[in-house]
């Protein structure tokens, strides 16, 4: 089973947005970089990506440079260019203020949730059914606060901690779901 992975990490460009609660999916990317010997990061139209393997399933990794409301466009140029199936070729990872800092939760399929990035990736796919890794981030501190400022700011010391644990374990999980299947992964990663 040799067929490429397009392994898509949801995130903002830009210096200002790193650490962000909203780039966690650029942040479990670079994990991944540094774990195996890939080639520098090049552009590809909208994204940033890199392709090699991770044991021996060939993967593409990318990193959307749309901005996260515009994140389907990017993903979209790459399922077409590689002629992917989205159903069974793509895992994408972002960010979920339902899930408490350090959570994972694993889905096959479903809604994007109120999740900008996942909605635009639905809607120019056509489809919900892709892996999705979420990673717990938080939700706002207090229910009439900004939930862009809240996404968009840096977390605290020790949520910072959690999610960083997070990003570790979605590492973790991408190398699983590759290795053995999204089904052991979930079973693995979708504990409290």
């Amino acid at each position: 089973m040799d067929s490429l992975v397009i392994i898509a990490g949801l995130g903002n460009p830009g210096r200002q947005y790193e650490g962000t609660r909203h780039n966690v999916g650029f942040d479990v990317i670079d994990i991944l970089y540094d774990r195996y010997d890939f080639s520098s990061p090049k552009r590809f139209g909208k994204s940033q990506v890199v392709t090699g393997r991770i044991g021996d399933r060939r993967v593409v990794m990318a990193k959307p440079m749309t901005y996260m409301n515009l994140s389907g466009e990017a993903v979209r140029e790459l399922v077409d260019f590689y002629k992917a199936d989205a159903e069974s070729s793509l895992i994408v990872i972002n960010d979920d203020i339902d899930l408490e800092p350090g959570r994972l939760r694993i889905r096959l399929k479903g809604s994007a949730g109120g999740h900008n990035g996942l909605k635009s990736i639905i809607q120019h796919l056509g489809t919900q059914n892709f892996i999705r890794i979420r990673v717990g981030v938080g939700g706002k501190p207090a229910p009439d606060a900004d939930l862009a400022n809240h996404v968009l700011g840096h977390p605290g010391k020790a949520d910072r901690e959690a999610i960083g644990d997070a990003e570790s374990r979605a590492a973790d999980a991408v190398e699983m779901i590759l290795a053995e299947g999204p089904d052991r992964a979930m079973t693995r990663y979708n504990v409290k």
